[in-house]
């Protein structure tokens, strides 16, 4: 695919069988079924994240160099407005359908931005404890965001607006990628030591800790089979964990990936891994920042495989 090698995450539309790749000053729009881009939305200076809010057939684009959120149809996917002054480097961006707010997590200044998402503006802002990273709505009213540089998980009441709670990671450095099992009340979460952390979303605490490889970010959950898969890039694999029940996990094997395929999403009915990279301009160790072949970014997808 031609474009910028730089990415971030990915976000899979089950309706319209799209999926939305940030390839940092463009989002593409990817048709699965057809296996072609119909669709570039332009102007998203660093863009990260990508929310869908399908009920209003609007998508959420956060844009981490112009601290702005790209307002886009999620139809014809042409660009409807764009939220100035959202925050410092806005990161993780995702729709609450409890509050009928699209939630802004900024990564500079650690807080968070409630947008309305029918009239595509800012209504409110807090402070977080720390750097937020991956986010996750579970549909009555809390958002949860892992606090990076502090191991923890913040919750969020979305209808009030305010943080209510912050629980401990033990076990857990640096968490980036979160995933929800709605139906259990776990949370998901994968840390730079080499652990996935489960928590229970009710009252924040450990339920299990498994071991994940090197450089996680990414992390989904597959709730028809009861699988989680963990995107390690610098391992350059996947983890595959079976939920055997809500309270007990194990690893069942690794896919073997292309080094620095960190960011992932899933296909929930199609049961399709879709992961982002770019060649490798030298080898690197586990703590250097890796340096990419300008114009080598590879979408690739792969069926998620299941206990």
């Amino acid at each position: 695919m031609s474009g910028p090698s730089n990415w971030d995450y990915l976000a899979f539309d089950p309706t319209g069988h799209h999926l939305y790749v940030t390839r940092d000053s463009q989002v593409d729009v990817i048709d699965v079924d057809t296996h072609q881009r119909i669709a570039v939305i332009p102007g998203t200076a660093g863009a990260h994240g990508v929310a869908l809010a399908p009920g209003l057939h609007r998508g959420f684009i956060s844009n981490g160099q112009s601290n702005a959120i790209t307002v886009f149809d999620l139809t014809d996917n042409h660009v409807l407005a764009t939220i100035h002054d959202v925050g410092g480097k806005p990161d993780a961006v995702v729709f609450d359908p409890a509050s009928g707010h699209v939630f802004s997590f900024n990564g500079r200044e650690h807080s968070v931005s409630a947008i309305d998402a029918r009239r595509a503006r800012v209504i409110g802002k807090i402070a977080l404890p720390g750097k937020p990273e991956f986010a996750q709505a579970d549909g009555q009213g809390h958002i949860y965001v892992n606090i990076e540089d502090l191991s923890e998980l913040a919750v969020i009441d979305s209808r009030r607006f305010r943080l209510s709670y912050r629980w401990p990671l033990p076990g857990c450095r640096s968490p980036s990628g979160l995933a929800l099992d709605a139906a259990h009340y776990r949370l998901f979460s994968v840390c730079g030591n080499r652990h996935l952390a489960v928590t229970d979303a009710t009252n924040g605490h450990s339920v299990a800790i498994v071991p994940i490889g090197q450089g996680p970010d990414a992390v989904v959950y597959d709730p028809a089979r009861h699988m989680i898969y963990s995107s390690d890039g610098r391992s350059g694999e996947i983890s595959v964990i079976h939920q055997i029940t809500a309270d007990r996990y194990e690893r069942v094997g690794a896919l073997t990936t292309p080094w620095g395929s960190r960011t992932m999403t899933i296909d929930p009915l199609g049961h399709v891994l879709y992961l982002s990279t770019a060649k490798v301009i030298t080898p690197l160790g586990l703590t250097e920042k890796p340096r990419f072949i300008p114009g080598s970014f590879v979408l690739w997808a792969l069926p998620a495989p299941w206990h």
